[in-house]
């Protein structure tokens, strides 16, 4: 795109699913009788975004990243959940081999379909400062030609604190917003770009979430864009980093009644038009 093309608000929004091999789907989602080898063809044909969450449990090759990028649309974005080992440990700033490893893996032949990677701590991990300065040290800025985008997903309450936040905004990382009320929800702008995990999908709903509800989403994942948060949402810094500048944004319907994540990112997809 060339550089004095305007980027709406709306082409900056990503809206996906956590994976795209899930057995339920076969049923609402997939064509009856699409080969299994065919799903993430499909499944990126019809959303915008996948979060990968088997690179979370596992180690995969370049040549997996580089057939998941042959497989896809051109203006497609995989976000990696980067591996465990470098988050389930009781001293995050001890991680540089996990993560150097990760990195190193071969995500770089995702190309510009590489999206955010999401750094997620256990729900037990408590936020030590001086701990994860360390650890925000060792994440790389690039992998071979192509920058890195970060996004850390604290799972504890303690990290619903001023210091966290300008530890995040120091170091420039983005930090998950969720709908779920089990893992603190921080709506603060941290990074250059947002990134949501919603998990509360009801199975009552034809798309997972009322109408009301995904279209007050669409509006919030707009003002995102737009480099607001939306005044639904708390906040602990009182807006001071409201109206930032552009970003993207990235929209996962992850758990819940998972079954209907594919209907809940489409029909936030077709709102967003």
């Amino acid at each position: 795109m060339p550089a004095h093309t305007e980027v709406s608000a709306t082409q900056r929004i990503r809206v996906g699913i956590g994976g795209w091999t899930y057995e339920p789907w076969r049923d609402n989602f997939y064509p009856a009788g699409l080969p299994h080898a065919q799903e993430l063809h499909y499944a990126s044909r019809h959303l915008t975004a996948i979060e990968v969450n088997g690179t979370y449990y596992s180690t995969f090759k370049p040549a997996s990243f580089k057939k998941w990028h042959d497989e896809t649309p051109e203006d497609f974005v995989f976000s990696l959940k980067a591996s465990r080992f470098a988050t389930n440990r009781k001293a995050l700033a001890t991680a540089g081999d996990s993560i150097r490893r990760f990195v190193e893996s071969g995500i770089a032949e995702l190309g510009s379909k590489l999206g955010p990677i999401v750094w997620q701590f256990m729900p037990t991990k408590v936020f030590d400062p001086e701990d994860l300065a360390g650890f925000l040290e060792l994440l790389p800025k690039k992998e071979g030609s192509r920058a890195l985008r970060h996004v850390l997903d604290v799972r504890h309450a303690s990290f619903r604190t001023a210091e966290y936040l300008a530890l995040a905004r120091k170091y420039k990382v983005a930090t998950v917003f969720t709908d779920s009320p089990k893992f603190p929800s921080i709506a603060d702008l941290t990074g250059d770009f947002v990134y949501a995990r919603l998990m509360n999908s009801d199975a009552k709903y034809a798309a997972g979430y009322a109408p009301k509800a995904l279209d007050e989403w669409a509006d919030t994942a707009r003002t995102w864009a737009k480099g607001g948060v939306p005044s639904s949402l708390a906040r602990l810094d009182e807006g001071r980093h409201n109206g930032a500048g552009a970003r993207d944004v990235f929209v996962f319907f992850i758990n819940g009644a998972k079954e209907k994540a594919p209907a809940a990112a489409g029909a936030l997809i077709e709102r967003l038009r």
